[in-house]
């Protein structure tokens, strides 16, 4: 590759991953294009479009994060283990919300996205488990349960008003303690 289409590219792709993280997948590429000094025409001939282009960034925008939060939640223990994950993925959402467009499987040809959601889903299933197991969740509380709510989180925060931050802190305070075995449990 030239000089310059190698410079294009890496323009692009810093662009590409600001844009992504602060304003979703959805983005108008016509915004990507103009951050990276480039034409829409070159992020179609470098990356084949929007699926190519966030397949060549989605590591460094979500995915990083998300495999190293499943990672710290498998070492702690039972009783803290759901805790931590639930609140460690509202607060992704929160902050990211290109991750709300992996969890909504916005774009669904492309093959690095749906992985990303196969793997949080096992990781769903396999933290489920365990917590009931421990009795750190309601019986009859399931990982489906679990995936709906993180979808209705990821619905409310494209779609609604964003709320403030402490507000929505508090309320996954609430979720928790819907949650949790034995009832609702102090912060």
């Amino acid at each position: 590759m030239r000089a310059d289409a190698r410079r294009n590219s890496e323009q692009i792709r810093s662009a590409a991953i600001g844009a992504f993280q602060g304003q979703g997948l959805t983005v108008p590429l016509e915004k990507v294009a103009e951050a990276a000094g480039v034409s829409k025409a070159t992020i179609f001939n470098r990356f084949g479009g929007r699926v190519g282009l966030i397949e060549a960034v989605i590591e460094e925008v979500v995915a990083s994060e998300l495999f190293a939060l499943i990672d710290r939640t498998r070492t702690l223990d039972d009783d803290g283990r759901i805790a931590y994950y639930l609140t460690a993925i509202r607060d992704l959402q929160y902050r990211q919300p290109a991750f709300n467009d992996v969890l909504l499987q916005t774009y669904p040809h492309s093959e690095q996205l749906m992985e990303i959601c196969r793997a949080g889903s096992a990781a769903n299933e396999e933290f489920v488990s365990a917590a009931r197991a421990s009795g750190a969740l309601r019986p009859e509380f399931t990982a489906d349960d679990l995936h709906a709510l993180v979808l209705d989180n990821a619905l409310a925060l494209k779609h609604g008003e964003r709320p403030p931050r402490d507000d929505y802190d508090r309320r996954t305070t609430y979720v928790l303690d819907g949650i949790r075995g034995g009832g609702p449990r102090p912060s």
